[in-house]
């Protein structure tokens, strides 16, 4: 087997049917999905497709992500947000990247037509372009040997994704950003204001680099980290 797809979810079983739909049973993969909520419409779900595997663990982005790692028979780790819009032919994209690479990520965007969101994806390309620092939402993918190696996500509150990154990019061999684009939910920033949601996102990862915990952060940042 391939690629284990990992997707912690809270509560968004609705998000996960969406993106269930896109990724069809192949031999070549597993759908693992972790529930930090106890959401019974995920049996349902499950019951509706043999090849997709129902998890349970306790509710947090990095301890549920962790938990379908242990579960997973991948030879590469693919960590998704349930609210994600795989783009065509990622999986024969995936294949043709090879050599000295252990890791990655897709091009970021937005699933809205406002302006507003083809300016935060303009920053985002200047944030990975010159930091090398995608969060979770472009779909972070690992070897197997390299994650467990790293030890995983370590299981903070809220930065999960950042910590993972920067270790990663410490390792030996390759990261990549794979040339499609993997759409997420616009839908956060719709509630909480393009602008205000963005600078908070920016001021969250400054504090974090400047020596803010994560505890704290997310006790600020005061929404569910699987969300």
């Amino acid at each position: 087997m391939l690629v284990s797809v990992i997707v912690p979810v809270l509560a968004d079983t609705p998000a996960l049917e969406r993106l269930s739909a896109q990724i069809p049973p192949d031999p070549r993969l597993e759908l693992i999905v972790v529930d930090g909520a106890a959401d019974a419409r995920l049996d349902d779900l499950a019951r509706t497709r043999g090849d997709l595997r129902a998890l349970r663990s306790l509710p947090g982005r990095a301890i549920q992500m962790n938990a379908g790692a242990r579960a997973a028979r991948g030879r590469w780790l693919l960590f998704l947000h349930a609210d994600s819009t795989m783009p065509d032919g990622w999986l024969e994209a995936w294949e043709r990247s090879s050599g000295r690479v252990i890791g990655g990520w897709f091009q970021f965007a937005l699933d809205h037509r406002a302006w507003q969101a083809r300016v935060i994806e303009w920053g985002v390309r200047w944030r990975v372009r010159l930091l090398r620092l995608p969060y979770g939402d472009q779909g972070l993918f690992v070897r197997r040997d390299v994650f467990e190696a790293m030890g995983g996500f370590r299981e903070m509150p809220l930065m999960e994704d950042v910590d993972f990154v920067r270790r990663l990019g410490t390792r030996t061999g390759d990261l990549v950003e794979l040339p499609l684009v993997l759409a997420t939910s616009a839908r956060r920033w719709e509630r909480d204001g393009w602008w205000r949601r963005s600078l908070r996102n920016v001021v969250l990862v400054t504090l974090y680099f400047a020596g803010v915990s994560p505890a704290r952060l997310a006790r600020w940042y005061g929404a569910d980290t699987a969300d």
